[in-house]
């Protein structure tokens, strides 16, 4: 059904365009037309409505993410956005001179829409408009699980982005509406941390400048939590971890993005962003309070004692930052930027617990995976017995065997591979931007 879900909104996207460039009486968008209109019809008629969310950038049905779809159709649902369209619903009363009508009536302008709302209300077909978050329309029901976490994750990066750029620009921060969000983030983690991990293992791939930081502060509220920190505690530790790289934020990206190697002078300049970060956040000490300067400076010493920036005497680093430099650590790896691809989720594992004594607490560092396993929860893998499926639990008395739900090659159930650890096992994830890009809309 999904498969067939997205046809259809593609076909509809692709008439609107068509209508766009050639006009409504063209034979292109007659025929075009046509298409939009049997996709569609094969669906409404089985399930007797299609309700399609736009949430931010991302499109959404029943309890699904389009993440692929979404890429492919950005352009477009920017510009629903902007005409303030968050919900598309098509019925079985559907009709082919309704959906011409309605794909005239998405060619007008902003202005030209809100004159013209009744051609809209005529239709009985299709319905169109913003999602009411209070989940008061039946319509949008099928799509309310997933608005919430959703729009958390898209409106939290756009305030943290923002509060990022105004430090990095020595402007006034709000600190109250930050921590108000950082809190927000924390509270739906407790209830929802498996969407918002989810989330965080989709988004990384964007390469997005603050997605990174944004992640690591979720992994790191996350990871603290389950160590027992206290609320508070979390939520200092969740700001701090989105400050700890606003110094290499600083430096110019056109050296952080270089793909050739770094001369030595470059080098010295990124290794130096602990430095500057910390003397930024001095700036912030009365709204921010001191542990995201001590996490700043501290998130690249070593456990050994190395690591920089170089002290004159050993020292060893606060726990927190000891706990953003493993959730830094760990999702730069799976990051795909312009220098370099994602790693698979075991090398991960493998990278990190290599040297643990030289580079991590070891304690610290083997609780961490114990928490989010070798494969993070909304991975992609492929199992030893050929079935694909996406990784939805951890087990954390055995980290290479996680709870899975099959997506591709049986029945969509779960299964607890520690149950049948013998026979089945999980063989490699799957880069969703590549081998595993056709499974991001059943994640």
């Amino acid at each position: 059904m999904l498969e067939k879900v997205e046809n259809a909104f593609r076909s509809v996207i692709n008439a609107l365009q068509i209508a766009k460039l050639y006009g409504t009486s063209h034979a292109k968008y007659r025929k075009s037309l046509d298409k939009a209109y049997d996709d569609l019809r094969e669906i409404v008629v089985l399930r007797g409505e299609l309700v399609i969310g736009i949430i931010g950038e991302e499109l959404a049905f029943e309890k699904e993410i389009l993440f692929e779809l979404s890429r492919t159709v950005r352009p477009m649902i920017a510009y629903l956005s902007q005409r303030e369209i968050e919900r598309l619903s098509f019925n079985a009363s559907l009709s082919k001179e309704e959906l011409d009508k309605f794909i005239s009536f998405l060619m007008l302008s902003k202005d030209e829409m809100k004159r013209g709302e009744n051609i809209l209300g005529s239709l009985r077909g299709i319905s169109a408009g913003k999602i009411k978050v209070g989940g008061a329309d039946p319509r949008q029901e099928g799509i309310g699980s997933v608005i919430n976490y959703l729009t958390l994750y898209n409106d939290s990066l756009g305030q943290v982005s923002s509060s990022l750029e105004n430090v990095l620009g020595a402007r006034k921060i709000d600190n109250i509406d930050l921590k108000s969000n950082v809190s927000a983030i924390f509270e739906n983690l407790l209830v929802h941390h498996q969407e918002l991990l989810k989330l965080a293992v989709v988004k990384r791939y964007d390469m997005t400048t603050f997605v990174h930081i944004f992640n690591v502060s979720i992994l790191a509220m996350y990871f603290s939590s389950k160590l027992g920190f206290s609320k508070d505690e979390v939520l200092e530790i969740g700001i701090a971890a989105l400050f700890h790289d606003i110094g290499k934020m600083y430096i110019s990206r056109r050296i952080i993005q270089k793909t050739d190697r770094l001369t030595d002078d470059e080098f010295d300049r990124i290794k130096g962003h602990s430095v500057l970060g910390a003397r930024m956040l001095l700036q912030y000490v009365d709204s921010l309070g001191m542990l995201p300067v001590v996490v700043a400076f501290e998130h690249h010493l070593r456990a050994d004692g190395k690591g920089y920036p170089r002290l004159a005497v050993p020292h060893k680093p606060h726990i927190v930052s000891s706990i953003v430099s493993i959730c830094d650590v760990y999702d730069a790896l799976f990051e795909r930027r312009s220098y370099k691809n994602s790693y698979p989720a075991n090398i991960i594992y493998t990278l990190m617990t290599r040297e643990r004594e030289k580079y991590y607490e070891p304690e610290l560092l083997d609780i961490f995976f114990q928490i989010v396993g070798v494969w993070p929860i909304g991975t992609v893998v492929a199992l030893s017995d050929r079935r694909i499926a996406v990784v939805r639990d951890e087990n954390e008395d055995d980290i290479f065997s996680p709870v899975v739900e099959i997506i591709s090659g049986g029945e969509r159930i779960l299964l607890d591979l520690r149950e049948d650890r013998e026979r089945l096992r999980v063989e490699r994830s799957l880069d969703p931007q590549n081998e595993g890009k056709e499974f991001l809309p059943l994640i």
